[in-house]
């Protein structure tokens, strides 16, 4: 068991938004579903990609927030464009520079592994050009990062 547990608050909709999580990545489940007296989900323990999460419909108390997100490593445009579609899709919203949220209200950055490699480049003048084509984008495009780092 890990240490340390992402602990999810949603509003009645927890086992849904589990259900779809496990859906988009591999090596992912729901690991079970503690119901209360009307039988609704009260908390659901899950993985994504073999991390332990828990998320609780703890009511409208308190909401979600872009405060903390997930991060999602990806290696290729099309794991980007994958993962961006799909977590956008039906109520969910774009933000700048790989980030969204999700129809559920879960703030997630999807970030091809490139980004990193390109702004940690020494010389930081190819490194400032590929942040300020980042700080531009949407979803993050592979090619407009090599093509501003590539640029003299």
């Amino acid at each position: 068991m890990q240490k340390i547990t992402p602990f999810l608050w949603f509003d009645g909709n927890a086992e849904e938004a589990a259900n779809f999580y496990v859906s988009l990545f591999e090596d992912s489940s729901v690991l079970n579903v503690s119901r209360g007296p009307d039988g609704k989900a009260f908390t659901v323990t899950f993985q994504l990609a073999g991390q332990a999460y828990y998320a609780l419909n703890g009511g409208p108390h308190y909401s979600l927030t872009p405060a903390f997100s997930l991060f999602v490593h990806c290696k290729t445009q099309e794991e980007v464009d994958h993962y961006w579609e799909t977590l956008c899709a039906n109520g969910g919203q774009e933000s700048r520079c790989g980030w969204l949220v999700d129809k559920f209200g879960l703030s997630w950055q999807i970030i091809p592994d490139t980004l990193g490699e390109l702004m940690g480049d020494p010389d930081p003048a190819k490194a400032g050009r590929v942040m300020q084509a980042m700080l531009q984008m949407n979803k993050i495009d592979i090619q407009g990062l090599q093509q501003a780092y590539a640029q003299q």
